[in-house]
């Protein structure tokens, strides 16, 4: 029989408690907490930069094939990829699809109002599934449609600016010498915000550019390479680099917008200071608590003592009644935060700002395995630590004790 968990059994259970009894509630509504607090983070953080990177991938996508010289401007010099060399780099492993597009500026001339913009087009090859998300009113465009070099998509600032709905025509005027016009019907209205894309970008027809410029019909200012891994986007860049003439490059998405990627690097300290910060919280209370129950049971370790219960025995009851109260805290600090969780991420009650945040709700993600990894932890740290404070017990003389009872 295990005596120093039976005993400890029976000091949780059955055992009378006076000033501890408040100090042990104390503790496991910190832990509980601490285990909110952690798991939340971590959850809430790593939404966040998931939903920022899939807007990115999904507006930019991963990795991006353009002409090797200097320009830098918001049209990128003509270039043509051989079948052959689209074959090549299709079949690489950890690409999805590679697809044309081209960039060209103009002039949204509505009613007198004006605003620059920059058509992306693109052809029906394109996936327009991130499109579609985004959509506030509308449909993504229809290349099976005569008119689709028409067809152009809007942001929902640009649309409330220019008070302009789905169905409504306007002129565009294209930077070029000589300035060309179309007349463009909107399609549909997105919003992904953020105000950088919304502000500048509408979505349209590759072939409209082709003819604008006068391409060709296999030309592009660019190709899109979609790939499966994310966390391999820099060995699938080299990768497709090698696959390319001498007079093309290829970059990603980290490349193309560091400032957005170091900051969301720099998101990942957040978590580290927040578990460090909760658990050294947890620590101290466990730590409290199990001071105060050994100074409680003085009396009751003196006289194990002297009827010959070794120190490591001794120990052992007080480690399992901390034993007890972490599961304790524990359960109802998973309980609390899986049903928050939970509730989050089908309703998405608690908002935020979208012109400050990018995103219009708190987004949570986080997988199973890593809750159970920092539940883990938590119990090896607090054990780890409680250690130290239960060597007071060795120091507690059976002779003081039952003669000061």
């Amino acid at each position: 029989m295990n005596f120093p968990f039976f005993l400890a059994k029976r000091i949780v259970f059955k055992g009378h408690r006076t000033f501890s009894k408040l100090i042990v509630r104390v503790t496991i509504g910190a832990l509980a907490l601490a285990v909110i607090a952690i798991i939340l983070s971590v959850a809430i953080l790593r939404g966040f930069k998931d939903e920022v990177t899939a807007k990115q991938r999904g507006f930019f996508s991963d990795v991006i094939i353009s002409k090797n010289d200097l320009n830098d401007s918001y049209e990128n010099s003509p270039i043509s990829l051989s079948r052959e060399n689209l074959d090549r780099i299709i079949k690489l492993p950890n690409v999805v699809d590679v697809v044309p597009f081209a960039t060209k500026a103009g002039i949204m001339n509505v009613d007198g109002e004006v605003e620059g913009v920059l058509l992306k087009g693109v052809e029906k090859s394109y996936n327009q599934s991130f499109l579609a998300r985004t959509l506030v009113v509308g449909d993504t465009l229809n290349f099976a449609n005569q008119d689709s070099d028409t067809e152009i998509l809007i942001s929902k600032l640009l649309a409330d600016r220019l008070n302009l709905k789905v169905g409504d025509d306007f002129i565009m005027y294209f930077v070029q010498t000589p300035i060309r016009k179309r007349k463009m019907f909107v399609k549909g209205v997105f919003q992904t915000n953020s105000a950088e894309l919304d502000k500048m970008y509408v979505i349209g027809s590759l072939d409209l550019i082709r003819r604008l410029n006068n391409l060709d019909p296999g030309d592009a200012g660019a190709y899109e390479v979609r790939v499966k891994n994310f966390e391999e986007i820099q060995k699938t860049t080299a990768a497709v680099d090698e696959e390319l003439p001498v007079a093309l490059k290829a970059t990603n998405i980290i490349e193309q917008f560091p400032d957005v990627f170091n900051w969301l690097k720099m998101l990942d300290m957040n978590d580290d200071i927040i578990f460090v910060l909760m658990v050294i919280v947890a620590i101290i209370n466990m730590i409290s608590a199990l001071l105060i129950s050994i100074l409680e049971r003085t009396s009751m370790i003196g006289v194990l003592k002297s009827l010959g219960m070794a120190n490591r025995q001794i120990r052992k009851v007080f480690l399992y009644n901390s034993i007890y109260l972490i599961g304790y805290g524990l359960i109802i600090g998973n309980i609390i935060t899986i049903s928050l969780y939970w509730f989050q991420t089908n309703t998405k009650f608690f908002k935020l700002d979208p012109s400050i945040y990018y995103i219009g709700y708190v987004p949570m993600s986080i997988a199973w395995y890593d809750v159970i990894l920092l539940n883990i932890a938590i119990v090896f740290i607090a054990l780890i630590t409680l250690y130290i404070p239960s060597m007071l017990i060795s120091r507690i003389s059976p002779i003081k004790t039952i003669q000061f009872k």
